[in-house]
This record gives structure tokens, sequence and C-alpha cells, in this order.
């Protein structure tokens, strides 16, 4: 199970030098840090898949949002749970476009409307959606052509609760995500989503 245990989790110490505007940023992340490890209690989600959100969370907190952070952030969730390819995109005026993916190979959608694909469906309902064989689903763009199964999870902001973005996540297996995954992703999706401002 993922209990804190009632142990006190180290605090960040903010530096001085920096400006008000991304100390507050700082605030806010480790505010948002503090309450995600406060609501990890959750019996369902493993105490592995747990300390992997911890490290998600301390490497996002410790610093920005540069192209290559991004990148490292991706590869930690996707490594995390084996995955073997997760994307987020970011919502940019009515399209979705790639922020950061894992691997070499680029998608076959890069950039999309935000009408279009499970990431749109994602969208209009505000939920998550996991397909178990995307080829069943006439919604689903082929991002990769070996690709059976796939989850999609909104990102919000921590403010306003507003979608900024998709994290996409797809497997070659059929039926490869469940609700562990769902709980997963929303939540590494939660401590990231300030990237996408």
């Amino acid at each position: 199970p993922c209990f804190m245990r009632h142990r006190s989790v180290p605090i960040p110490v903010l530096p001085i030098s920096s400006s008000s505007k991304q100390a507050l940023q700082k605030v806010k992340i480790a505010l948002a840090l503090g309450f995600f490890l406060r609501k990890i209690a959750v019996p369902r989600m493993k105490e592995t898949t747990c300390k992997k959100l911890q490290e998600i969370g301390a490497f996002a907190l410790a610093g920005g949002c540069t192209k290559k952070r991004m990148k490292q952030l991706v590869e930690m969730i996707r490594s995390a749970r084996d995955y073997r390819w997760l994307a987020v995109y970011k919502i940019v005026k009515d399209e979705f476009v790639i922020l950061a993916g894992t691997g070499n190979e680029p998608p076959a959608y890069p950039q999309f409307p935000t009408t279009q694909g499970l990431c749109g469906a994602a969208l209009e309902s505000g939920k998550p959606i996991i397909v178990g064989d995307v080829h069943k689903d006439p919604r689903h763009l082929p991002a990769f052509h070996t690709t059976r199964s796939e989850i999609v999870v909104p990102m919000r902001n921590n403010e306003h609760r507003r979608i900024l973005g998709m994290m996409d996540v797809e497997s070659d297996k059929l039926n490869a995500f469940g609700e562990e995954d769902r709980e997963f992703l929303e939540r590494a999706g939660g401590l990231i989503a300030h990237c996408l401002h």
C-alpha cells in the first residue's frame, strides 16, 4: 500500500535570490507536491509506483521546464511503469502540439486539431480515456502503426483545473492499461502540468 505513515516530508528551501515570480511558482509547486504526497495514501497503488511519483515530483520541483528537462520528465514517467511510448501534448490555440515524447521515432501526428483523436475526445469529456483495442475505436489517430492500446489523460493546472494538455501513452499490446495506470498518469500529469503554461 501507498501510505505515508505520518512521516514528515522535507520541504524544499527556496533560494532568496530567485525572482518573485519564480519563487512564487516554486512555492506553488512545493504546495502541490506536499498535497500530492498526502493524497498518495491510496491502498490501490503499489509502493514502488508511489516512490517513482515522488522522484518525478522532486525532479519537477528542482528545475525549470526546458525542452531537455521535459524530455527527461516524460522519460521518467515512461520508465516508471515500463510504457512503450509516452508524450505530452500542449494545447496551443485550437491544436495539440507535442511538447515532449519518449524514444527517437517521432509520432505520425506531432500536431493536430483539438477536435480529433482520443486527445480530442478526452478534452471534450474532461476525463481520461482508456482504449483496449485502438483498431476498434474510430477516434484513434495512429501515431505508430504498431499501437494496439492507448490511454489519454488530461493535464490540468492546479489553480483553475483548466485542461492545458494531454498525456498520451501507447502500447503494442491489447488491453495494456487499467485503473492503476490512469491513477498514476493523472498524478504524474498533475506534477508537471505547470510546464504547460
